[in-house]
């Protein structure tokens, strides 16, 4: 069974204040920061994708990053305790939003930490980054819970990026794709594919081969494009000076019943 909804939450007044962990500050446009985010939101639906938006968390300068906050597989979802303390406040709207779609949840307990951001999930493989936000107890709790149900967790190193998903994805073939000089060990991942931009890493399957990335990886584009996919090119580029790309702006929910 195949369902296409998506968590999604706006960008909060506070979206400037947004930690970072490998870049420069720079400053940061809130308002185009919103109309950005609602291109996001209006390529989803474009390409059929039902949305159902979280209950703000405007204390939360991160919020809009939606993604780190849970992760979901077939009807379950587990709650993350974010690696960052000041970003464990946005984790009560988005339980309360899988609640109501009818997941049953787990979270993450102490001293377990894990950001959703660093779980990549490849058919029934999930991929999970071992590094500054995700722990070795976060890394185990999310295996106790996942592995049950079928799932085959693969733990990789994360030094070089914030997050896993900050240096691959994958596409809908199950090739994984990265920036070559941020992705900490290519040969965990077969096959991977380098991309020739950091962006380009950064890919959202909307179906029928159709890849959400953004408009700052046009050569990547180029190169999906030359395999057959079909690039859908969006510019998020208030969100990637604090750290953010196409994946951590929503949670695809595939595989929900009923």
């Amino acid at each position: 069974m195949h369902s296409k909804k998506a968590l999604i939450r706006r960008p909060g007044p506070r979206l400037a204040e947004g930690l970072l962990t490998h870049l420069e500050r720079t400053p940061v446009d809130v308002e185009l920061a919103l109309r950005q985010w609602e291109g996001y939101v209006a390529a989803l639906h474009a390409h059929g994708w039902q949305t159902l938006e979280v209950a703000p968390a405007d204390d939360c300068p991160d919020a809009v990053f939606v993604e780190d906050a849970v992760v979901v597989f077939r009807n379950v979802a587990l709650i993350a305790r974010p690696g960052a303390e000041t970003r464990r406040g946005e984790t009560a709207g988005v339980e309360e939003a899988v609640v109501r779609l009818g997941c049953s949840v787990n979270r993450v307990r102490e001293p377990g930490t894990l950001d959703g951001g660093d779980v990549l999930k490849i058919g029934d493989t999930i991929y999970v980054g071992r590094g500054g936000r995700t722990n070795a107890e976060g890394v185990r709790q999310l295996r106790a819970v996942f592995e049950p149900l079928g799932a085959r967790v693969v733990a990789v190193p994360v030094a070089k990026v914030l997050h896993l998903k900050s240096a691959v994805t994958a596409l809908p073939d199950g090739t994984v794709i990265g920036y070559d000089p941020l992705v900490d060990s290519p040969s965990l991942f077969a096959p991977f594919l380098p991309v020739p931009e950091e962006a380009g890493a950064h890919v959202v399957l909307l179906g029928g081969g159709k890849l959400l990335m953004a408009v700052s990886a046009p050569k990547s584009a180029e190169l999906f494009a030359d395999l057959g996919f079909d690039p859908v090119l969006v510019d998020i580029s208030e969100f990637e000076k604090l750290e953010g790309c196409v994946t951590c702006l929503s949670v695809r929910l595939r595989e929900l019943y009923g």
